[in-house]
Parts: structure tokens; sequence; C-alpha cells
């Protein structure tokens, strides 16, 4: 029998392999990577965003998403007002070109979570990420906990 650390582990990078590869697939004919479909996705969901809210929302480091963001302005899918003079404080936005891959990103993602869940209850789907939310932030309690020692 498994036991309970390697269920989870094995699960959860098992999870995350499949996302990842996943992403490099379906970014492939946009000469996209994998971090910038988070950027995308998420500037496409929720409109502009500031990079500090981009680092919130994809719960990544500010290098992170700083490079991302740079590479995506650079091949012009994203661009920066920057009429704060702040570079974290200044929204960023979609171009005509970022719109258009990132609603073909955002409808594939759609379309994977479905195949992924189907079958899956609302109820049992509300279930399981109420209880990977409250992993995460026991989790994240006790690395920080442990931080402190």
């Amino acid at each position: 029998m498994i036991e309970r650390f390697q269920q989870f582990t094995v699960l959860i990078t098992k999870l995350n392999r499949s996302i990842r590869r996943l992403k490099t697939e379906e970014t492939e004919e946009f000469n996209l990577k994998s971090p910038h479909v988070s950027c995308l996705h998420y500037i496409y969901r929720f409109g502009e965003l500031t990079l500090k809210q981009l680092c919130d929302v994809c719960e990544e480091d500010k290098a992170s998403v700083s490079r991302s963001v740079e590479f995506l302005k650079a091949n012009g899918f994203v661009e920066q007002s920057l009429s704060v003079n702040k570079k974290y404080k200044s929204p960023l936005t979609l171009t005509e070109k970022g719109f258009v891959v990132a609603k073909k990103l955002s409808d594939k993602i759609d379309e994977i979570l479905a195949q992924a869940t189907e079958g899956i209850s609302e109820e049992d789907r509300a279930i399981m990420y109420k209880c990977l939310n409250i992993i995460s932030e026991r989790l994240d309690n006790l690395s920080v906990s442990v931080e402190k020692k």
C-alpha cells in the first residue's frame, strides 16, 4: 500500500508535470513558454493588472513574473503604461495580438479543465478545492514556522 506522503507528493508532482507539459504543447505555435501562459491568462481574465497584482494571482515571485512580462512586452503581447513611473504599479494590458492569443489559450484551458474533470460532480469538485486550499494554507503556515526557528 502506498503511504500517505508518497501518494500526496507523487500526485501533486504528476499534476504539476502534466500542467507544464500541456502549457508547453499548447503554446508552441505562439512561440511562448509555460510561464507566459499564466500572465496572459490572468490579464485576459481580469483585465489590466499591475506587475504586483500579477505576481499575487500567479503566486510567483517578482523576478519570474518580470522576466515573463518583459518577454511578452518585447514580443508584442502586452503593453505597460508607465504613467505612474513605477514599473510594479503601472497597469499591464493585452495588445490586440495578445488578446487573440490569450483568448485562444483561455478557451483551451477551459476545454482541458472540462475534460480533466469530466465525471466529477460540482459538489466533489468544491470539496476537492476546499481540501487543497486547507492543505496549502497549512503547509504555508508550517513552512513559515519552520523558517522562524
